[in-house]
């Protein structure tokens, strides 16, 4: 296994200084980014559709907001035969906890073409709580994912006023990685993601891209530290 070089710490530690001053370059690219997103221009959603939860058969829409203006939808995969790996990797990532984001007068919920009995059997095993529904039986995915390059899965944003719903923004890929703590977390590491699309030395451990994905009882069991 490759190792990265060991230097005297002065050493690391101007090495360090001179990636801080990209890392800042980044930050303020990612800022104006931001900036732009926030100035898009969003386009009114028409079409009733409905949902169902454990609670209810007929959301709208306008009801995911439970009252505010700000609507973050993740469009899950899940279908009655398949859990997706990679939409289960995002589902672990979601704070259980939306106080913040509820603060800033934003809600979240997942979606999937599943039935209500299917999402909870899933959520039940992987141990989630995220509020998550049920468009089955609708065009919700097909007029908000599949529409967009034949994207599989994404995350919409939606705003309100009053009972008008508009839509802001769509990304599907590796746009959703920016909700993602685990990839966040392991692109701060020495190997990163340990996968083959990666720019790393020599000798560094690599994986074809996704292939070490599982759901999160399915991988095994820790070998015993010698």
């Amino acid at each position: 296994m490759a190792y990265p070089d060991i230097v005297p710490r002065p050493t690391w530690q101007a090495a360090r200084d001179e990636l801080l001053k990209a890392e800042k370059e980044l930050t303020r690219a990612h800022d104006a980014l931001n900036a732009r997103r926030r100035r898009l221009p969003m386009t009114e959603i028409t079409r009733d559709y409905v949902f169902a939860s454990t609670t209810r058969s007929d959301l709208h829409l306008v009801d995911l907001f439970e009252g505010r203006d700000q609507l973050i939808v993740y469009h899950n995969m899940l279908t009655e035969r398949h859990i997706c790996p990679g939409c289960s990797f995002f589902s672990d990532n979601l704070m259980n906890d939306f106080s913040h984001l509820h603060a800033r007068d934003t809600n979240f919920v997942m979606v999937a073409r599943a039935g209500v009995a299917r999402i909870e059997a899933v959520k039940a095993r992987l141990g989630w709580t995220f509020p998550w529904v049920s468009c089955e039986g609708t065009t919700f995915h097909e007029d908000f994912v599949t529409a967009q390059d034949n994207a599989a899965f994404g995350l919409s944003v939606f705003m309100r006023q009053g009972p008008r719903v508009f839509q802001t923004w769509f990304t599907s890929g590796r746009g959703v990685e920016e909700a993602s703590n685990t990839f966040n977390l392991l692109d701060l590491t020495p190997w990163g993601r340990q996968e083959s699309w990666e720019v790393s030395p020599p000798g560094w451990p690599q994986d074809p891209t996704y292939s070490w994905q599982r759901l999160h009882d399915e991988y095994p069991a820790p070998s015993a530290t010698p």
